[in-house]
């Protein structure tokens, strides 16, 4: 590992490295490629090995993007854009903070999980590090000898299992921690050398993957049990003595493994489960919205939540956190929030009812007071009809599960029903936004798990909001990291919630959006961060001189934007002959 020297000044940032300066070219975080001005390609020694003309970075991102974008194909363009992450980060930073709303698709959902099917077939150069049952007994050596750099601040980390909603996708699950760790980079500004992907790369249990003589992974079965767990306490005890000051993000774990994880290291290492936790927070905030669209208060909410996995659970969580804030007592929290799952109504008289459904499960006496009888109560338009729910959200990966039936059932219940099809990618979202719109006669606040194009009404245009994690988890990694916050609670997680709902501009809640443009996503991170630092503080999980300084501040000053430094190489020749 090598300490990433990086004077940041009014004037401008100084970047010393001691490395020669031909082989800046070679390191994507420090090649600039044509960007090297005139006088740093002679002062480093680099004369003759670029063309002639100098470049800022500012035409560099102009060329870059129309030659990206000139495939037509988004799966290669993400291959196009992770070239360019390989060879030059700081022009790869620039482009998406430059054309967010174009390349976050294709870094993100819903093109990384093609990318994630695809990697080991396009894979061209390591990023990140791969965890195996191999390195077991000396994964903290192998984190002090592979890792980049010296001061890791965030880990976006994934075992592969449940990729979106196309399962277990063994080494590629590396592909979502890199784009993950991206948008905390264009996002919320923390610097790429500050970020570290991780695979924990236990096996597979794809055996399309297994039967792949081009599979780059850990080609054995899927570890799981005492043998997985131990692989993870390894590692997470590696991480904290390496990288003392490290956070991580939990990702893509199957359900169980996922709860058991979120538990087992919360007070261990500040960490949060994205899945779980920001799912949760960015449901409750779109919840939050459509009351303030609505004109109706957020406590007389009744919802249904279709879907009882990891992000069912997290969004119940949540929403019955805020529901107990703004006031009900936990018998009416309890009866606001519905759960269904493949079977029907979750509820506590069913046999063999998994443990963490336990949670959020009715009780059967109030299921009986719907009415229903055992058929009805497992079909989502008769629960519906029954229940007459204000909010309907989809955690299914069930695509089109929100038929014409169930849109018109919720239609009937409320003149403005919050219909949020949260199940990425596009192909298992719960309904598409324009069906939505046309059997609801353009009166349900729809927001969507991944990005659809607009719909066009006799009112006019409705742009569809994307529920995207996106919107929350960089300020929680943000706050968290300017808070010095030892662990990461679930009033933290309510703060993001309730931050990013406040970020609604007078223009979103005139066009019915329940979450703001990506467009706006630098300054939704900021608002969110400094939410997520305040609640670090009053809950108590930061030292005292974390008070000392003003928060909005300190973000500032904490927050990277992607520009050149002037290089330095302590490796350059003493004296260079004119």
């Amino acid at each position: 590992m090598e300490k990433f020297e990086l004077e940041r000044t009014p004037e401008g940032d100084t970047l010393r490295v001691n490395k020669p300066g031909p082989d800046l070219l070679r390191y994507p975080l420090y090649n600039k490629g044509t960007g090297f001005t005139h006088d740093e390609r002679r002062e480093l020694g680099m004369e003759g090995l670029l063309p002639a003309e100098y470049n800022d970075i500012d035409t560099q991102a102009e060329r870059i993007f129309k030659s990206i974008f000139y495939n037509h194909d988004d799966v290669g363009r993400n291959i196009g854009l992770a070239m360019l992450q390989d060879r030059n980060e700081v022009l790869f930073y620039k482009l998406l903070s430059e054309h967010l709303e174009q390349v976050m698709p294709i870094v993100y959902t819903p093109t990384v999980g093609e990318a994630s099917r695809y990697y080991s077939r396009v894979f061209r150069r390591g990023r990140g590090l791969f965890i195996t049952p191999d390195y077991k007994g000396r994964i903290e050596q192998v984190l002090r000898s592979a890792a980049p750099f010296t001061d890791v601040r965030l880990m976006v980390v994934t075992d592969n299992e449940a990729i979106l909603g196309i399962g277990d996708q063994g080494a590629g699950g590396m592909a979502i921690s890199v784009g993950k760790l991206a948008l905390y980079c264009a996002g919320a500004g923390i610097h790429p050398a500050q970020t570290l992907p991780i695979s924990l790369d236990v096996g597979t249990n794809n055996a399309e993957l297994l039967n792949d003589p081009l599979y780059l992974g850990y080609r054995k079965p899927r570890l799981g049990g005492d043998a997985y767990i131990e692989i993870v306490d390894e590692f997470v005890a590696a991480a904290k003595a390496v990288f003392p000051n490290v956070i991580i993000q939990w990702e893509d774990f199957r359900k169980d493994n996922a709860l058991q994880i979120l538990d087992r290291y919360a007070a261990v290492i500040p960490s949060f489960n994205d899945d779980i936790q920001g799912t949760g927070a960015v449901a409750s905030a779109c919840v939050q919205g459509a009351c303030r669209i609505s004109s109706t208060a957020f406590r007389d909410s009744r919802i249904i939540i279709y879907g009882a996995g990891a992000a069912g659970l997290g969004i119940a969580r949540q929403l019955r956190q805020q529901l107990g804030t703004a006031g009900l007592e936990p018998k009416a929290q309890t009866a606001a929030v519905l759960v269904m799952d493949s079977r029907g109504i979750v509820s506590d008289g069913r046999s063999n009812l998994d443990s963490y459904k336990r949670e959020f499960a009715w009780p059967e006496a109030m299921v009986a007071e719907l009415g229903l009888d055992d058929e009805q109560s497992g079909r989502l338009a008769s629960v519906i009809t029954a229940y007459k729910p204000t909010v309907l959200i989809g955690a299914s990966g069930q695509g089109g599960s929100f038929d014409e039936t169930v849109v018109k059932a919720m239609s009937a219940g409320s003149d403005t029903p919050t219909i949020l099809p949260m199940s990425n990618p596009t192909s298992i979202s719960e309904a598409v936004p324009e069906d939505v719109l046309r059997w609801s006669k353009g009166r349900a606040l729809i927001a969507t798990g991944s990005p659809f194009d607009p719909v066009s009404l006799k009112s006019g245009e409705r742009t569809i909001g994307q529920a995207n994690n996106v919107f929350v988890f960089p300020g929680i990694g943000l706050g968290t990291i300017v808070s010095g916050a030892r662990r990461i609670t679930d009033g933290m997680i309510s703060a993001s919630a309730i931050s990013l709902a406040e970020t609604l501009s007078d223009a979103d809640m005139d066009g019915k959006r329940l979450v703001p443009e990506v467009s706006r996503l630098w300054e939704v991170c900021g608002h969110v961060a400094a939410a997520v630092a305040r609640q670090a503080l009053a809950d108590g999980v930061c030292d005292e001189d974390s008070r000392d300084a003003d928060i909005e501040e300190r973000i500032a000053a904490a927050r990277w934007t992607p520009s050149y430094p002037r290089i330095e190489s302590t490796a350059a020749p003493a004296e260079v002959t004119t």
